[in-house]
């Protein structure tokens, strides 16, 4: 037992989770492997602020340096993820995270995961991703996190799908469509490593150095959302 930490954790391949994806999904929609990765620190404490990062594993990599520099102020949890942003599981899996827990700031992104799907697809399906956070939590403060650069980025070919820059720039355009009106925050990670390879460990996740800079911007940003 870690003292004073009392966490849950769900690994979910979940069969709860898997076992109610719609059969209209189609296997072409999803991704070779799929997972959730949920942790909630300090569950059984009320004296400070709750904080939820919702991401994929650039997220979950930056998670543990945010928690770090947040102690004292606020209780960090992460649900990070490999869905797709029309994919109905992330609906289910971010309800059944603000259903049973009260945050006061929520910082999330996606839009790394699920490049055999179309920007057409992401525009479609952000709304209701929105809606979804907004419904659960509505106090919560929102900040969303733009989509992170690649080492690098290639040039997508037409009949096979791939990740670049070139279309994270235009998901994050997408996603701002929708954030602006709502006056929603802006964490501008990508902006943050855009034309630093040296900030990378591989092609997407990011080394020690990227972690930590990353980090520090997301726990300012959240801080600065907690002293209002």
């Amino acid at each position: 037992m870690i003292k004073n930490f009392l966490s849950v954790i769900f690994l979910v391949c979940c069969a709860r989770v898997v076992s109610a994806t719609p059969p209209e999904v189609s296997p072409a929609s999803r991704e070779s492997i799929e997972w959730c990765d949920i942790w909630i620190a300090h569950a059984d404490q009320t004296n400070l602020p709750r904080v939820l990062l919702i991401g994929d594993s650039i997220s979950r990599d930056y998670y543990p340096e945010v928690a770090n520099r947040l102690a004292g102020k606020a209780y960090v949890a992460r649900l990070s993820t490999s869905r797709f942003i029309s994919d109905p599981v992330l609906l289910r899996e971010i309800t059944m995270v603000l259903a049973d827990m009260k945050f006061d700031v929520i910082h999330f992104n996606n839009g790394m995961h699920g490049w055999q799907h179309t920007e057409k697809e992401y525009r479609q399906a952000f709304p209701e991703f929105l809606a979804a956070i907004q419904s659960q939590a509505p106090e919560a403060r929102l900040i969303w996190a733009t989509t992170t650069t690649l080492k690098k980025s290639t040039v997508p070919k037409a009949d096979h799908a791939q990740a670049s820059d070139a279309r994270i720039a235009d998901r994050n355009a997408i996603a701002l469509e929708y954030i602006k009106p709502h006056g929603i925050a802006v964490d501008d990670l990508n902006a943050l490593v855009q034309g630093h390879p040296e900030y990378h460990s591989d092609n997407v996740h990011f080394n020690s150095q990227g972690v930590a800079l990353e980090a520090g911007q997301v726990a300012e940003q959240i801080t600065r959302l907690l002293s209002r």
